[in-house]
């Protein structure tokens, strides 16, 4: 049974109800709200040189055509005092600016080491078989790219919301403590834009589903098409390849047009109308008729023409951060399902196995209630023996030896080794007992070092080639550019039958009683297979085996033979007594009779028992 056997996958909780990224940044939420004051606080401090400029231009006109050198002092004192007022307001301003940023800073740096945490310490207590159900860079995503995202949040998206809401608020009280009629003018361009701009996103939100669904079908498209080009080129279906994906970009290109055509102009619109010249033209056009009026003189329009404009960047500002909430909901709804994994129960005390005999008993599995994969197993492994387990593709067998190794536990039943449940046993001391070779090999990126001796980080270097030379790959390092120092995926390029004895190598040197082997040279070629097979003879001398096989020439002369189907076993004995039985095993036989070699469980296994 390959890696897409159905007990590999686990059901995850579905995402919480509350807002995902209040959850993940409730830790640091007060730090956050407080760098997010001092920035408002930091910004209304930074815009009191535009009214102090209004206040000094009005000076100067009252004292130019002023009188009396008393009057004429008191002025030039009363400028000098503005200056001085905007000068420390802007550098106090900056300081506290600055504060917000080194707080939210510091607070991202908090969050993003506790969510990696937090986050490595849940993946080293979920199922095992939780990964081979999942791609590496979905876990990536989350650990990686979904926290940066989370970053720009943390770091960025609090205090420069200060900083807008800061600078729109100062503003917008200003201008009305000056002329309140003037200010109701000038708010108008953004009452407007709040119009428009709802009404096109109303618009648009009837075609989202279709252009998110649009999205997702390029994508699969993409996918299908770059998987399949050996398949197309072979069989010349380019054609056909081709027709997929254009026919996926065509009707993408509908529910694109479908979700913007709506948005296009009347967002371009109303950002036209705030955009700063057009609010100061409106507000030109609205104090020149105030001027005209007599409700105010020409130096009163000074501080609307200065201060008005900057809401609207301050604004715009705001709309382009809030965009980048939906990116940051999304992250944080996968980091947080990703912290809520189920994990494996460990028990309050760990106990300690005496022997090495494996014990199956009445053990079921399945990972929902629609998918029953393994149901009512038993049977022993006894210390020093050959158990071979044989069956059809999606029989159970991989199922069964990822249980063995506490991939993930029973659903009903249990599995112990020497007396001791699995699950009541310290996952370090059951891969020191219970070693494997899975015809899916995982190396790390580091050295080939590194590599073998992952289960002993202490291992000496004789050990590490020790091990190297009973899985026949010592020769193979020593040939690599840097020897055992390469690095896997950089100058150490390994063909998968030598990543496979790499493996073997890893588990020589942790010398474990049993081991477990699936289908280890299922993927290799005539030669590696050789060495494959030489190597887990020699390495299996005295331990209790547990072999998962297709090719029944391979496991004849084990002490024990199950043959599973439909996730039960259907007979097990020794080969001579299952021929004598006449039933499926020896149907099999008198396949490979007729082939004149081999039999080959997964052509042939598919009648019932």
């Amino acid at each position: 049974m390959s890696t897409n056997d159905a007990a590999q996958k686990q059901p995850s909780k579905s995402p919480p109800a509350a807002d995902p990224i209040a959850l993940l940044l409730a830790p640091i939420s007060g730090r956050l709200k407080t760098a997010g004051v001092l920035a408002a606080l930091g910004s209304m401090l930074t815009l009191v040189p535009l009214a102090g400029i209004a206040h000094i231009a009005r000076l100067a006109l009252d004292d130019a055509g002023g009188g009396a050198a008393s009057a004429a002092a008191l002025t030039q004192a009363q400028i000098w005092a503005t200056v001085v007022v905007c000068i420390v307001s802007l550098f106090a301003g900056m300081a506290l600016l600055s504060a917000a940023e080194i707080l939210a800073h510091k607070a991202d740096n908090f969050i993003t080491h506790h969510l990696r945490v937090a986050a490595t310490r849940r993946l080293a207590q979920v199922p095992l078989g939780w990964f081979t159900s999942r791609a590496s860079g979905e876990v990536k995503q989350a650990m990686q790219d979904d926290i940066n995202t989370l970053h720009d949040l943390t770091a960025h998206f609090y205090t420069t919301k200060g900083r807008t809401i800061g600078a729109m608020l100062i503003s917008v009280l200003y201008l009305f403590a000056m002329d309140w009629r003037m200010a109701l003018i000038c708010m108008l361009p953004f009452a407007l834009f709040f119009v428009i701009f709802g009404r096109a996103m109303k618009a648009s939100e009837a075609s989202m589903h279709s252009f998110v669904a649009g999205q997702a079908r390029i994508s699969n498209a993409v996918v299908e098409f770059i998987n399949g080009i050996p398949v197309v080129k072979a069989f010349g279906a380019s054609g056909k390849a081709h027709g997929s994906y254009r026919a996926a970009i065509d009707a993408f290109i509908q529910d694109f047009l479908g979700f913007t055509r709506p948005l296009i102009g009347s967002v371009a619109n109303a950002n036209a109308i705030v955009a700063p010249v057009a609010v100061l033209g409106v507000v030109l056009v609205a104090g020149t008729w105030f001027v005209h009026m007599g409700w105010m003189a020409p130096v009163d329009v000074l501080p609307f023409a200065l201060v008005a404009p900057g809401i609207s960047a301050s604004m715009l500002l705001m709309g382009f951060i809030t965009h980048g909430l939906r990116n940051a909901t999304g992250a944080a709804l996968r980091v947080q399902a990703l912290l809520e994994t189920p994990v494996l129960e460990q028990p309050a005390q760990y106990r300690t196995p005496q022997g090495a005999e494996i014990r199956v008993q009445d053990v079921d599995y399945a990972y929902n209630a629609q998918n029953q994969v393994l149901s009512g197993l038993n049977f022993v492994l006894r210390p020093g023996t050959v158990t071979a387990v044989v069956g059809s593709s999606g029989a159970g067998k991989s199922t069964l030896a990822r249980l063995m190794l506490r991939f993930f536990d029973p659903s009903q039943g249990r599995i112990t080794l020497g007396g001791v449940d699995l699950r009541d046993m310290d996952s370090t001391e059951l891969y020191r007992r219970i070693g494997f070779v899975l015809q899916e090999v995982r190396l790390i990126h580091a050295s080939v070092r590194e590599n073998i001796a992952l289960g002993r980080p202490g291992a000496s270097q004789q050990e590490i080639e020790e091990a190297a030379r009973a899985a026949s790959i010592h020769e193979r390092i020593l040939a690599l550019p840097r020897g055992y120092d390469s690095v896997i995926g950089e100058d150490a390029l390994l063909s998968g039958g030598e990543q496979q004895r790499v493996s073997i190598a890893r588990a020589v040197l942790l010398d474990p009683p049993v081991l477990v082997l699936d289908e280890a040279t299922a993927a290799a070629d005539a030669d590696n297979e050789v060495a494959i097979q030489d190597a887990l003879s020699r390495f299996a001398q005295g331990r209790t085996l547990m072999v998962i096989a297709h090719r029944l020439d391979t496991v004849m002369h084990a002490d024990n033979i199950l043959v599973m189907e439909n996730g039960s076993i259907c007979e097990q004995g020794r080969h001579g007594e299952l021929l004598a039985r006449n039933g499926r095993y020896a149907r099999l036989w008198a396949m490979a009779g007729l082939s004149g070699s081999q039999a080959d469980t997964r052509s042939e296994m598919e009648q019932p028992c």
